[in-house]
């Protein structure tokens, strides 16, 4: 076995993604402006990439030590495997719920895809929710199409050709958007109609359905209620399969159980709340739709190696058994964000992240033009009560009333790269306002992590409300000064 040598734990977790991990020479950073290693910078961009914790850099470094060596496929195996073992447990999953590993929340798609391929002769009607609020390569890999110029087995692709076996006739897709012309969050009971019509139809053209659920969108929007997907289900249980999109990670235990109990997919990512590093995720399937899967897709021998699907998923072998050390690490830097935040309790989470959130108000929403993008429809400011404190972790911004003219998203877009390159890291801005003219107003997300609310638990209430003041004080600072300049 080959000894590593002069192979930082840094190094490796840029390797084993896509391009959107690798690292520009002039700026040694991703195209998200995250680092693999820890920076002397402010960082609350949970919602786009963090920017690892020097906590978790040093489990990624403890871990890559304890094995040696350069891992072959068995070691590989067995690191997943114990991965699996304590997300069920930090979610307190059945011990029969699957876990398929992938290299980004944009792969999971296809996990969902393979679970229920060959249902029924039309092939697959895919629904997907608001593309632009989940991920813009999501368009394609859940339409069974390549994203991104190679996978992370190095191999080149064309993005929108479709994976063989998957793509293609195989699969339709039809994408609901969650906002109006005006950029008006659309209300939960006009998203499942669109979506109950989206299943007749498929219905009629012998395709099962794959809904997707969005729970926790790029601007904290849960969609549709819980309410009416039980709705979906008992009106359409036996034509369609559920998928919630997680990704960001704002999902609680008992949320992720009562999906699961649906029968629905459910996909999580390690680098947005969970605070690891870009890219790793994970998809939790539950036993009744694995037991019978159909055998994996060829394509997706470009795209998975053995390991990061069940031994007991059909056609598992025909995946090369080899290794991505990277995704491994950022798995283990992930998971043990994860389990840390996961030992506090409800009350400290809860003190924490309202602390948080008073902060953003009184030193940015009070102090500045910035306004606060509401995660809910207009009007119905009751459906913020039912969501999880989780998400209020996350703040999406109007900054367009920071230019006389109205600040634009390209604006924000120029801001958001040179806040970040200047030591300020927030989330990426997202087209959720227009302006009057009918173009997209400038945003940005400031989103907390679950580092970071562990690195906080134990401060006094006075102690906590300094340090989240300080911070968004100088988040403040970078953005007025930026955008004046």
């Amino acid at each position: 076995m080959t000894l590593i040598v002069a192979r930082s734990a840094a190094d490796l977790m840029t390797q084993g993604g896509d391009a959107r991990i690798l690292l520009g020479r002039e700026t040694g950073l991703n195209r998200y402006f995250s680092a693999p290693a820890p920076r002397d910078i402010l960082a609350y961009a949970s919602s786009t990439a963090n920017d690892i914790s020097p906590a978790a850099y040093a489990e990624a470094e403890r871990v890559l030590a304890e094995m040696g060596c350069e891992p072959g496929p068995a070691l590989y195996a067995g690191r997943l495997e114990a991965l699996r073992g304590r997300i069920r447990r930090a979610y307190g999953v059945a011990g029969e719920v699957e876990i398929v590993f992938a290299p980004s929340g944009t792969d999971l798609e296809y996990v969902a895809l393979a679970a229920i391929a060959g249902r029924t002769p039309g092939g697959t009607h895919a629904i997907l929710l608001g593309a632009d609020e989940v991920g813009t390569g999501c368009i394609h890999s859940a339409h069974g199409r390549y994203f991104a110029n190679e996978t992370a087995l190095a191999i080149r692709t064309e993005p929108g050709a479709p994976v063989p076996g998957l793509g293609g006739v195989h699969v339709e897709l039809v994408d609901i958007p969650v906002r109006d012309r005006m950029a008006r969050v659309r209300p939960s009971t006009y998203i499942a109609e669109r979506i109950r019509a989206a299943i007749a139809a498929a219905r009629a053209a012998g395709r099962h359905s794959l809904v997707h659920i969005v729970h926790g969108s790029k601007t904290g929007l849960i969609l549709p209620s819980l309410g009416d997907v039980d709705r979906l289900i008992a009106a359409y249980g036996e034509e369609s399969t559920l998928v919630v999109d997680a990704c960001q990670g704002r999902i609680t235990p008992a949320a992720v159980n009562d999906y699961l109990a649906r029968g629905a997919i459910v996909f999580v990512t390690g680098s947005k709340f969970i605070g690891g590093p870009p890219f790793s995720g994970f998809a939790l399937v539950p036993a009744a739709l694995a037991r019978i899967a159909p055998p994996l897709p060829v394509g997706f021998a470009t795209i998975f190696r053995r390991a990061e699907w069940p031994a007991r998923w059909p056609g598992g072998a025909t995946l090369a058994d080899s290794v991505n050390l990277g995704l491994l690490l950022r798995l283990e830097a992930s998971i043990f964000e994860l389990e840390r935040f996961q030992l506090l309790s409800a009350e400290t989470v809860e003190r924490v992240i309202l602390a948080f959130h008073a902060a953003v108000r009184a030193e940015i929403v009070e102090k500045t033009p910035a306004r606060r993008v509401a995660p809910y429809p207009p009007g119905q400011v009751e459906d913020a009560d039912t969501h999880p404190i989780e998400m209020r972790t996350l703040s999406t911004l109007d900054l367009t009333q920071f230019l006389p003219r109205g600040a634009t998203f390209e604006d924000a877009q120029a801001w958001h790269k040179a806040m970040a390159l200047g030591g300020v890291r927030v989330g990426q801005p997202v087209k959720c306002v227009r302006l009057p003219d009918g173009n997209w107003g400038a945003t940005l997300r400031i989103g907390l992590a679950m580092g970071q609310v562990t690195d906080r638990a134990e401060l006094s209430q006075d102690a906590l409300a300094r340090s989240f003041a300080r911070d968004m004080a100088l988040i403040r600072d970078a953005l007025v000064s930026t955008a004046r300049a």
